[in-house]
């Protein structure tokens, strides 16, 4: 079965909490993760079949419409950019390291659903918002050649919507490196 994602960016705190409730009882989805963000916004990421998912988010519109920020319904998203999302992903600490760094979570998403689905590369992490000032970072991993052409793919996606902060390749990253990041 193929999933979406969907992500809605409120401006209050307090509405992002009853704008989660609201898109929970309005359709059969699976909530990823519900939380504010850098700076002072709210950030609902939701998961599940796309009707579900844009049935949710149309509804936090219909109802929040004055205090959404952003808000964007993925189709058809990779199942390891999903496991990447729940924490579920088995990253593997070899090879070379491609990082992206975007300044949203959407593009973030999307940049690593992009960036997997062109090279083979594993996604070793997705990292978004929480504790990063509301930006995202995508980690790869895998042969060099691979893993430049992935964040080469997921970079360009990020560029175009105008939301690429930076990139990075690291070829053989040190030991140290894996345990820090």
């Amino acid at each position: 079965m193929f999933f979406a994602i969907g992500v809605i960016e409120l401006k209050s705190i307090a509405l992002g909490i009853e704008a989660t409730d609201a898109a929970l009882k309005s359709a059969g989805i699976t909530l990823v993760s519900s939380h504010p963000s850098c700076p002072g916004k709210y950030e609902i990421i939701l998961t599940g079949s796309i009707a579900d998912v844009t049935a949710a988010v149309d509804h936090v519109k219909g109802k929040f419409e004055s205090n959404i920020i952003d808000s964007s319904v993925m189709g058809r998203i990779d199942p390891h950019v999903i496991e990447a999302l729940l924490g579920t992903q088995q990253g593997q600490r070899e090879g070379s390291l491609g990082v992206i760094e975007t300044y949203s979570a959407a593009s973030a998403i999307k940049a690593a659903d992009v960036a997997v689905k062109c090279a083979r590369v594993e996604l070793y992490d997705l990292r978004v918002s929480r504790g990063i000032g509301g930006k995202g970072m995508i980690l790869l991993t895998g042969e060099v050649g691979d893993v430049s052409a992935a964040v080469a793919a997921g970079a360009e996606y990020a560029a175009g919507q105008g939301l690429l902060a930076h990139t990075s390749i690291v070829p053989a990253p040190h030991p140290e490196l894996w345990d820090q990041i």
